[in-house]
């Protein structure tokens, strides 16, 4: 097994190296690719010290898988000069999630639908992640109509420069700004660019993603996403209207059999998800049950999970394991 680890040197390659290790994904080469201002410094994984190549050399070497963390525009322009030379691309970037021959995969949910010929596999959007993981099995068993989102989304999510912002902020120490505003002590409901429908394109990944990874256009889902000064995992607060009725005891039932999903909801013990229990640990936390008395079928919950673990280079690995595991690459 040939790996190479496109984006090595940013905040989710770091994190990627580490779930690889953890896990331990059988790799007899490893190449570590990122932009060429990196190239020639060294990394440590698993005890020995590898160079940082360029993406040529990488191409070159024809590895069996390539993960992707390096931005769209990369993404864009070589993950199909990888998939030439015949090696199995998973995209962590938002480049080729809602294009139509691209499988978006969530591997508990929807990892059966890859082949041999998917060459290009595109990882969803970190908060959508979380967000599927408890709807889907909830889909399955009372249909779902439609889902209002809103979620709380760690400085994290945006990268280095956003958690230097809230640190600089923290220290009162000015500094170059990623975002429009400060946010320490803020929330900013702006995440990622506005869309000429007055969305942000975070909301409409929300939007659309959770649809193509169920295969369903049947239910909507709207959302608002807001930027909070907290260091890493997503929170989101999630209202589901279903065409059939629950009870409840159920719904925990369901969530607390899904593998992935950990149910934390005793209001008694004030137990509840939150971004700090999260924080390096793959599992997407779900508590807050309750239903909505406001109107019938509808259903309100917490949902969080750790952003760059699940939400991004988590996922990403399980994909990688589910090729090998079924001789897919």
């Amino acid at each position: 097994m040939k790996l190479a680890l496109v984006g090595a040197t940013g905040m989710v390659g770091e994190v990627m190296l580490k779930v690889l290790q953890e896990r331990n994904f059988p790799i007899d080469e490893l190449l570590l690719v990122a932009s060429e201002k990196s190239v020639g410094k060294d990394i440590s994984f698993k005890g020995k010290s590898y160079k940082i190549i360029g993406l040529k050399e990488a191409i070159a070497a024809k590895p069996n898988i390539a993960i992707f963390s390096a931005g769209g525009g990369t993404s864009l322009e070589w993950a199909p000069k990888f998939a030439e030379v015949g090696t199995t691309v998973i995209d962590n970037s938002s480049a080729w999630r809602m294009e139509a021959d691209k499988k978006l995969i969530v591997p508990e949910i929807n990892a059966h639908l890859l082949t041999k010929e998917d060459k290009i596999i595109a990882n969803p959007n970190c908060s959508t992640i979380q967000l599927v993981m408890a709807l889907a099995p909830l889909h399955q068993k009372y249909k779902m109509k439609r889902v209002v989102v809103s979620t709380y989304q760690s400085v994290s999510g945006t990268g280095l420069k956003a958690v230097q912002q809230m640190e600089n902020e923290m220290a009162g120490v000015k500094g170059e700004m990623a975002y429009p505003y400060p946010i320490h002590k803020n929330a900013l409901p702006h995440c990622d660019v506005f869309e000429a429908n007055g969305y942000t394109k975070e909301e409409m990944k929300l939007a659309r993603e959770p649809q193509k990874i169920l295969d369903d256009r049947t239910f909507s889902v709207t959302a608002t996403a807001v930027r909070i000064p907290t260091a890493g995992g997503h929170s989101e607060a999630v209202n589901v209207q279903f065409e059939n009725d629950f009870e409840l005891s159920d719904i925990r039932k369901i969530l607390h059999e899904t593998p992935g999903i950990t149910v934390q909801d005793n209001p008694d013990t004030n137990t509840y998800p939150m971004p700090m229990y999260a924080h390096d640990k793959d599992e997407v936390f779900v508590g807050r049950i309750r239903r909505d008395e406001s109107q019938p079928n509808t259903l309100n919950m917490w949902i969080v999970s750790d952003n760059l673990r699940k939400g991004a280079a988590t996922n990403a690995v399980q994909i990688a394991e589910y090729l090998l595991n079924n001789k897919l690459v």
